[in-house]
């Protein structure tokens, strides 16, 4: 048998790098987009070829939560609990993903592919399912296609497997009621070795809007979404890290009634008012948001420190029952139209996380609101007024400690303080008794 020649030698040590490079940035990357995995161990690798590669990664998330009260409204601490129940065993989630990579001859990306599940006792869904081109003439952009994470903010692109708060603030929650959508997303970032904006990445997308929410789109809006980020930056001698970024989301709902509603001053007082037009069918209801987000930490292993915050306001479609983005247009119990309601929003969250002496043992504190109507706030929110529990601001405090048993094995144990406002609306006139304590473990290959 003839050797292999020096040509197909160099091929396979650059192919073989590349996988290397690629496996080792898998172990530090931490959102739903990134490439080899969205946990923080490596792939187990089943299939390696001269230019690619297929493997697998997963993680288990069970858990025990004890609420506050029975029938417990606990939508964004993972689902309300049933009328006569103040504490569950769950599986909050239970992902399996597949990776393909393909090489150029060269060693470049050039083409990915993801598959994920998710498998609860509630049953198994799709969560992502996306390709990606990598463009190696100018190195410069690449394009993902199919149903992948939306690139806004920072909270909402972290992998759950990676955050230290069980569960993303209410304000993530309410906007994007699941961070994956379908559509496309295009990202310019310079990928050769000295590039001055290496950093720098701006990434554009356009989507159908009600994300995993929703069996399907249904009106002819989409969402189109802008995104300017820096990746971490670190300096040296002060050994600390920066990174951010701001986006936005331009979109919107189409109006099938005559009929829309909308914050105005009536008698110098804010209150929901109701629009009737003909001319309001198929205009549409708008969805404007604008955030920033920062991100800083140590970069010494013992006694880290990281902090991470972030805003977002602007222009929120909902319902007269809920300022939640609809994953489906919203109807009546007779399966009648119903009309939208759009409020003035704003919304952030603080978490700053304390390593305690060595990685394994954590502790955490987050602090999130959101304000689903900017223009009235306590004893201002009344019927009287045309407004809901749709209109009630949100304060969550929340406290938590994490420990890590081994590379594949974490458990958090978390508390959420829930704070609304007191109001004029039947059942928050003072602060419901609706805190959760959340022990959660985690299993991760």
């Amino acid at each position: 048998m003839n050797p292999p020649s020096s040509s197909l030698k160099s091929k396979c040590l650059s192919a073989l790098i590349a996988l290397l490079i690629f496996s080792a940035n898998a172990f530090a990357q931490r959102t739903i987009n990134d490439v080899m995995d969205s946990t923080t161990v490596n792939h187990l690798l089943i299939i390696s070829k001269k230019y690619g590669s297929l493997s697998f990664s997963g993680y288990l998330q069970p858990q025990f939560q004890v609420a506050q009260s029975n029938g417990t409204q606990a939508e964004y601490q993972g689902g309300n609990f049933g009328e006569y129940t103040n504490n569950r065993f769950r599986l909050r989630r239970g992902r399996l993903r597949a990776d393909y990579m393909l090489l150029t001859d060269d060693g470049l990306p050039s083409t990915y592919f993801v598959l994920q599940f998710d498998g609860t006792e509630q049953g198994v869904a799709v969560r992502d399912f996306w390709g990606r081109y990598y463009e190696n003439k100018w190195k410069i952009t690449h394009i993902t296609l199919g149903l992948s994470g939306r690139p806004f903010g920072n909270e909402l692109q972290l992998s759950s497997s990676v955050r230290e708060a069980p569960e993303r603030g209410r304000m993530s929650q309410i906007l994007m009621k699941t961070e994956r959508d379908l559509g496309a997303t295009f990202s310019f970032n310079p990928r050769w070795k000295d590039a001055k904006l290496k950093n720098i990445q701006l990434d554009l997308g356009a989507y159908n809007g009600q994300g995993l929410a929703g069996a399907g789109e249904f009106d002819n809006s989409k969402d189109f979404i802008a995104r300017l980020s820096h990746k971490t930056y670190t300096f040296k001698n002060a050994k600390f890290s920066i990174a951010g970024g701001i986006s936005t989301l331009q979109g919107g709902l189409n109006h099938r009634l005559p009929v829309s509603y909308k914050m105005d001053q009536v008698n110098n007082q804010w209150t929901m008012v109701k629009d009737s037009s003909a001319s309001t069918i198929n205009k549409v209801a708008p969805r404007r948001y604008y955030g920033a987000d920062i991100q800083l930490a140590t970069t010494t292993k013992s006694w880290k420190s990281e902090f991470r915050a972030e805003i977002i306001s602007g222009l929120q479609t909902g319902t007269s029952t809920t300022s939640t983005t609809p994953g489906s247009y919203p109807v009546d119990n007779k399966s009648e139209a119903l009309p939208f309601y759009t409020r003035n929003f704003s919304g952030a969250y603080v978490t700053f996380v304390q390593t305690l002496n060595s990685t394994d043992n954590q502790l955490i504190f987050k602090y999130d609101y959101y304000d689903p109507n900017t223009k009235v706030g306590g004893a201002e929110i009344a019927t009287t007024k045309g407004l809901t529990p749709a209109d009630v601001r949100f304060d969550t405090f929340g406290l938590g400690f994490l420990h890590h048993f081994n590379p594949h094995f974490k458990a958090v144990l978390y508390y959420d303080m829930i704070k609304n406002e007191s109001t004029q609306i039947s059942g928050y006139e003072n602060d419901r008794k609706d805190n959760v304590l959340t022990l959660r473990t985690q299993f991760y290959f």
